[in-house]
């Protein structure tokens, strides 16, 4: 009993490193990210350039980089970060609402909806903000459509609500390949297929404007039910004993991942496996508690996707799409994930 105050005082150190970890690491990463690029840029001038947003710092830098930091990399790599993070933490809710490890943010067929308005935007005009309307809208009218779907006839709720889901998801990839063969093949249809498979190349300080709020309203929802997840793991009459409203706090959890999910395809088109493969590797670290799981998702997202960004921007001359690089690494964490778990909770 002499070794349980020492053993609580080092479980208590350990978290607080784990937490200081969390939070310099991505810092440290935006600041290397918006260095990083076919043109480099030091640190210190990259601080100074930031820092004299806020004071007044002699000014020791070109004009050219301090429009490359403010105009073109900043608001890209917070986009990123944010992105990352909102979809790490909707995909970790998934996994918890659903008790399964191998779901997704698209399981409801969200980012099929949100790429068909997209696609939709794509070939009736070239604004941006019609685009991104669309996009968002149909994104939410997906979940709907599914929602409705489930209750067409009384079953499992949750294992009807994942069939209703592979229903619109498959409906809308359908009308996706629709509106790839009725666009203009030369002008429209390469516009489409770059933006489904995911990019950041032109992410601006309005976007942002438009994005965080939402994304970061969805986050903040999850992080305050985040005890209440863990939950929704024990059979339903067990979780109404402990005074929980299943269904209420379900349909919390679908709505804030939704216009997370929804949002992020917006802005920057489908970006898939960063919902399905970070949450395993929060788990890793911290254990299912999603107590401790969700705040760790919100730091490995956004540096998991800012890194992969990082990479499809300066890789080659012509930047790759996002979805390409995460697959390459997501596919075979997959594979391994089946192999270890063949489908199943753990």
């Amino acid at each position: 009993m002499s070794d349980l105050p020492g053993a609580q005082a080092g479980s208590r150190l350990s978290r607080k490193i784990m937490v200081l970890i969390l939070v310099l690491v991505p810092l440290i990463l935006f600041v290397l990210s918006v260095c990083y690029g076919r043109y480099w840029i030091s640190p210190s001038v990259v601080l100074d350039i930031l820092f004299s947003k806020l004071i007044p710092v002699d000014i020791t830098w070109s004009g050219l980089e301090e429009s490359v930091v403010m105009s073109l990399r900043v608001p890209r790599v917070l986009l990123v970060m944010l992105v990352g993070a909102g979809l790490a933490v909707a995909g970790a809710s998934f996994q918890g609402l659903f008790g399964n490890p191998l779901v997704s943010p698209d399981i409801l067929g969200v980012s099929a909806g949100a790429g068909f308005g997209a696609a939709l935007g794509i070939m009736l005009c070239d604004q941006m903000a019609v685009i991104q309307i669309l996009a968002f809208a149909f994104g939410i009218m997906a979940v709907i459509i599914t929602y409705a779907i489930s209750h067409l006839k009384t079953g499992t709720p949750l294992f009807m609500l994942v069939l209703s889901g592979v229903i619109t998801g498959a409906f809308f990839q359908a009308m996706i390949s629709l509106i790839k063969y009725l666009a203009d093949p030369h002008d429209k249809l390469p516009a489409i297929i770059y933006w489904l498979m995911g990019s950041m190349a032109g992410a601006t300080y309005q976007d942002l404007l438009i994005g965080a709020p939402i994304i970061m309203a969805g986050i903040v929802i999850l992080l305050l039910l985040r005890w209440r997840i863990n939950i929704l793991s024990l059979d339903e009459e067990e979780a109404r004993s402990l005074g929980v409203d299943v269904q209420r706090l379900r349909w919390l959890v679908i709505f804030a991942s939704t216009i997370i999910t929804a949002t992020a395809v917006s802005l920057c088109g489908i970006v898939g496996w960063v919902g399905l493969v970070i949450p395993h590797i929060g788990r890793m670290l911290v254990g299912p508690d999603h107590r401790r799981l969700l705040p760790v998702c919100v730091s490995l997202g956004a540096c998991f996707l800012v890194l992969i960004d990082n990479i499809a921007r300066a890789a080659t001359s012509s930047e790759i799409p996002l979805s390409i690089l995460t697959a390459v690494i997501g596919a075979p964490f997959f594979a391994y994930l089946l192999r270890k778990t063949g489908g199943l909770w753990s």
